[in-house]
């Protein structure tokens, strides 16, 4: 049976007690606690005669802890070891920001980012913090993360947040320069290749063989991170695969062009998943970037979507 508060000992005798007992000093656990001697003396006897049994021997030149006093000692330390470490992580989710969110640079760059800036209108309240990382995305350190893979594998509360379609893309110049007409011309050209088979992604011999082209490309830029390649096509150095839920804003811009109408569907999705230990307002989050939970005067759903 657990008890209650108040048929526990005062926690200043305790305190005072287990000072004592470390040090095996009342002169030193009083300097230690900033109180006299006496002070320490008190509490000790006090804890004693509630206890009904004795936890010192006293000297002339000063004390010993009993039996007792010593199987009390170790108890109380490993109890304030683990109200230690149950504030030490209390501060450390308290420190941090409400909500954390993992994603890799492409994700946070070109999805969730903006999706952010529109969440933060209508919850300024609500700080959020994105773990921007290209490996590890498994670890569990955060409230939400953002996946590319099979979410059907995956365990706990997952979303998909688009099933994807992928393009050729390229610089409005490249485009121009080239006027390419089906996937054999585009093998010919220079291609942006990312580097980063851990990802899943689908890279350009996987792309062109679904379209029927299994013939030689041509490898002439590689890069592991895919900011980097989408930057390297805006920069007219080549060919980069699209993927519409990340570039869809970047070729609205006429900043990239899709090179030909054909498009290929990705094989795995894009999803958020929540983890075991999400807040309340991870949980909020969550469902904003997932179902969306703002509605207009119409009734549509605005959201990540609108």
């Amino acid at each position: 049976m657990t008890k209650r508060p108040y048929d526990l000992p005062h926690m200043s005798a305790l305190i005072s007690f287990e000072a004592a007992a470390r040090h095996v000093s009342f002169k030193v656990a009083a300097a230690e606690l900033n109180v006299t001697p006496a002070a320490i003396s008190h509490q000790v006897k006090a804890l004693e005669q509630e206890l009904r049994c004795l936890l010192f021997r006293r000297y002339h030149r000063g004390v010993e802890l009993t039996e007792t006093g010593a199987y009390l000692l170790v108890s109380l330390q490993r109890s304030f070891e683990g109200m230690n470490d149950a504030l030490d992580q209390l501060r450390a989710r308290t420190g941090r920001a409400s909500v954390t969110i993992r994603a890799t640079t492409a994700v946070s760059s070109f999805w969730l980012t903006p999706r952010l800036g529109q969440f933060w209108k209508s919850h300024g309240h609500i700080s959020v913090a994105q773990v921007v990382s290209d490996t590890d995305l498994g670890q569990s350190d955060c409230d939400l993360s953002v996946h590319y893979g099979d979410m059907s594998k995956d365990s706990g509360i997952c979303h998909a947040i688009f099933n994807d379609h992928i393009m050729a893309l390229g610089s409005p110049r490249f485009a121009r320069q080239h006027g390419v007409k089906n996937v054999a011309d585009l093998a010919l050209l220079p291609l942006i290749h990312l580097d980063a088979p851990k990802t899943g992604w689908t890279d350009w011999q996987d792309w062109c063989g679904v379209l029927g082209y299994s013939g030689p490309l041509k490898n002439t830029h590689f890069v592991n991170n895919y900011v980097i390649a989408l930057q390297a096509a805006q920069d007219d150095m080549g060919a980069v695969l699209g993927w519409n839920g990340l570039t869809k804003d970047i070729v609205a811009s006429g900043r990239l062009v899709q090179l030909l109408p054909d498009t290929v569907a990705s094989p795995v999705d894009f999803y958020v998943k929540m983890h075991a230990q999400a807040s309340d307002r991870a949980k909020l989050v969550f469902d904003w970037l997932t179902i969306g939970k703002e509605v207009n005067r119409a009734g549509f759903a605005e959201g990540p979507y609108s």
